[in-house]
């Protein structure tokens, strides 16, 4: 998924559960101009007002259309954080942009990390300044550099700006909030607590704008709050050593762990078992379509238990209707995107009575083939007029066909073009076409990648599309270019679901 121009960036924002947070200390001169630009882009603000004794507050009452948090004491920049972060989770929110209300931050930058999250879900994505031709004092200089290596010594990870306030934070993620201190080190505290805890950190390129050094306002005490850094960076040492360390060897041994024990419970149940029994299955008697029914019942209790019964851990396999009560009670044309070599599983897992059209290398693997081949399931290397007479007699036995429109795996998951393999079979045997939707699969194992990652599995099942609703859209040219638009329709939409959580 990524943005379109004419996208609607308020609403991808409010599907996608993102709202922005500006804390904000005694800037009346600025704080209205940046809530309004805000509000160009976003429609859900948060601005929470930190004390303030100048006539900030007072400006704020006259906005429209923001959430108001205020309280009597200045308590700092953490503490004003940390009650934005709590009424947007109170609110439903799962992501948070943070903006700082002295100006430096352009709201024209929201949608850059609105696309930021569509393409890292669950990720903090942190805003690297472009600060060339910016005139800095040589403490701010400093701090910059300073605060970038401590945040390396303490998380191993190398970033170019970690003092910018303008990020998205997955509020769900959020670790440490209760540990939080409440002044500006609190947003280094945020990262690396995030960092320790597995978050992804994604760097995206911003503007900024500063004033003229003497027009500039900071509450920066320079003494007292580098030594507070000071104190803060030697604790965070610590904590990496007694924490932030171990829990990425883990991280580590588990991803491994989970690519091993999938590995080895692929080969021992299918290799060394399922095959070698099916083989026998199938070589002792005549092959009847009472046995071919029963081979389809095998693999479809099988598919069942890998994917519900944890065959891949650090997974959840989920779909939006029960298993037993997904509409293939009579043979249709199943489309589906495909991710991942587990897609087949997580289909096969719905209904004994469907068959595939497969790779070449699929047909003849070593692994399965044989399975392959006695379940049915045809290859498409020669073109889909070879096995019309193979397909008719399926669908006469009651199978439904099952295809991938989009011919290979997509490598980021985003729907690629359609064939007309789908549409073409549909018409030929006069069949509705059932649309199913995977997400998952392509992000626990994605394409050429050689380990598993954990996260959720899904498919979505859609209202069949009867061939009288086909034949209104147009020719099978036309079809399948409907249902491309479809898929991604859908995908977004599932996406957006989907990845509040993740």
């Amino acid at each position: 998924m990524s943005i379109d121009p004419k996208d609607n960036v308020k609403q991808l924002l409010r599907d996608r559960g993102i709202c922005v947070v500006i804390p904000t200390y005694n800037n009346s001169q600025t704080i209205k101009q940046v809530v309004e630009d805000t509000l160009v882009y976003c429609a859900d603000v948060i601005v929470v007002c930190d004390g303030c004794t100048d006539n900030t507050l007072d400006i704020l009452k006259e906005i429209q259309g923001i959430t108001l948090v205020d309280y009597t004491n200045n308590r700092g920049k953490g503490y004003a954080l940390k009650m934005g972060f709590k009424t947007a989770l109170a609110m439903g929110f799962s992501y948070a942009i943070t903006i700082d209300s002295d100006g430096q931050h352009y709201p024209s930058n929201i949608p850059d990390f609105l696309e930021a999250n569509i393409k890292n879900p669950g990720a903090l994505i942190v805003g690297q300044r472009n600060l060339e031709g910016v005139v800095r004092t040589k403490g701010s200089n400093f701090a910059n550099k300073f605060s970038n290596f401590w945040f390396f010594v303490q998380t191993g990870r190398n970033l170019k700006d970690t003092q910018t306030g303008y990020r998205l934070y997955p509020l769900k993620k959020l670790c440490g909030l209760s540990l939080l201190t409440s002044r500006y080190e609190a947003e280094l505290e945020l990262m690396v607590f995030a960092s320790w805890c597995g978050v992804k950190i994604v760097s995206i390129p911003i503007d900024v704008y500063y004033p003229k050094p003497e027009d500039r306002v900071s509450h920066f005490r320079p003494i007292a709050d580098f030594a507070r850094i000071s104190l803060l960076n030697t604790i965070l040492c610590v904590g990496a050593l007694l924490f932030g360390l171990p829990m990425a060897i883990i991280r580590l041994c588990l991803k491994w762990w989970r690519t091993i024990y999938s590995l080895l419970f692929f080969i021992v149940t299918s290799v060394f078992i399922a095959t070698p029994l099916l083989w026998l299955y199938m070589k002792i008697g005549r092959v009847t379509e009472h046995k071919r029914t029963r081979l389809h019942n095998l693999i479809y209790h099988y598919s069942r238990f890998v994917m519900i019964h944890h065959g891949i851990p650090g997974t959840e396999f989920s779909t939006n209707l029960p298993l037993h009560k997904a509409d293939l009670s009579t043979p249709a044309v199943i489309t589906c995107n495909h991710q991942s070599h587990i897609d087949l599983m997580c289909l096969l897992a719905l209904s004994p009575k469907i068959v595939f059209l497969t790779n070449d290398w699929v047909w003849n693997s070593p692994f399965y083939g044989f399975i392959i081949r006695n379940a049915e399931y045809l290859p498409v290397k020669d073109g889909l007029e070879a096995i019309m007479p193979q397909l008719k007699s399926l669908v006469e036995r009651g199978y439904s066909i099952a295809v991938f429109p989009e011919g290979t795996r997509s490598q980021d998951c985003v729907i690629r073009r359609f064939y007309r393999g789908a549409s073409f079979i549909a018409e030929s045997f006069d069949l509705d076409i059932l649309p199913m939707l995977l997400y998952g699969p392509g992000k626990v194992l994605q394409k050429h990648s050689r380990h598993l990652e954990s996260g959720p599995i899904h498919v979505e099942v859609y209202n069949r599309i009867t061939q009288a609703e086909l034949k209104k859209v147009g020719d099978i040219k036309a079809q399948t270019s409907y249902l491309k638009r479809f898929y991604v329709e859908q995908y977004n939409k599932l996406c957006n679901k989907i990845e509040q959580e993740v």
